[in-house]
């Protein structure tokens, strides 16, 4: 027996100006989250980029293909309302962040990893206030707790729908570091996912690739530029837009 799909029922995906926000409606009736929560967001442009993926739905509604709207019931359902144990949580990659993990051999990686990573450990220094300490191997290396009382303080500023991108930002590239730089404009989601990939694509260099880990990784990419695309959405419509840069050196 074929699993059921839910089918569209509506004609037409417009936006419409509320309390708080904008909400999208099918056929004039507001769109709600699984929990039956409205779904209003804080900006126009995130609004309607949510009503062109209800749109774009066929016969049968794909809910892969609508991540704005994914993201947008997590921020409503789940991160608002435990907005602190979100914004702990990714506060504790900054103890353990990819870009302080280094590799002790062959000398290509260690310079490659350097070249890659000192320079948004120096930003995060530099612009957040950070220093976090570097070590090479497995050994664990304890973070100064001012440090990371600094980045948990600059995720306690961020709203609900900034932390569901960060989120995916952190979790995926396993660095609070990089996540924050994406958050910042400094850094977009590509060079983000490249930065986080230096050990494994090292290994493929050598080894030789493997379709199912660059299937992953296509897929991780995705997720990243879904988040990246949250954070742009969210910027109000009169915001000058500025390019990503690399740091200061």
């Amino acid at each position: 027996m074929s699993e059921w799909k839910a089918r569209r029922f509506w004609t037409q995906a417009e936006v419409a100006a509320v309390e708080g926000g904008y909400e999208v409606r099918l056929d004039g009736r507001p769109v709600r989250t699984p929990g039956k929560l409205p779904l209003v967001m804080p900006t126009l442009a995130l609004a309607q980029a949510v009503a062109a993926e209800w749109d774009a739905q066929a016969d049968a509604i794909d809910p892969g293909a609508m991540p704005l709207t994914r993201a947008a019931n997590s921020a409503i359902e789940r991160v608002a309302p435990q907005f602190d144990a979100v914004a702990d949580m990714l506060a504790e990659y900054g103890g353990t962040d990819l870009l302080c993990y280094r590799a002790e051999h062959p000398v290509e990686l260690v310079v490659r990893q350097a070249e890659g990573w000192n320079p948004w450990l120096d930003w995060a220094r530099h612009d957040l206030g950070a220093a976090l300490r570097v070590t090479q191997g497995v050994i664990p290396v304890t973070q100064e707790q001012a440090a990371l009382d600094r980045l948990r303080a600059r995720l306690g500023g961020l709203t609900p729908w900034q932390l569901t991108a960060l989120h995916d930002l952190v979790t995926l590239s396993g660095s609070l570091v990089l996540g924050l730089a994406v958050l910042e404009g400094r850094l977009d989601a590509e060079a983000a996912h490249r930065l986080s990939r230096i050990d494994e694509e090292h290994q493929a260099e050598i080894w030789g690739r493997d379709e199912e880990a660059d299937l992953a990784a296509g897929d991780r990419l995705q997720a990243l530029c879904n988040a990246a695309r949250l954070l742009a959405l969210l910027a109000p419509a009169d915001a000058g837009s500025e390019s990503a840069a690399e740091p200061d050196a």
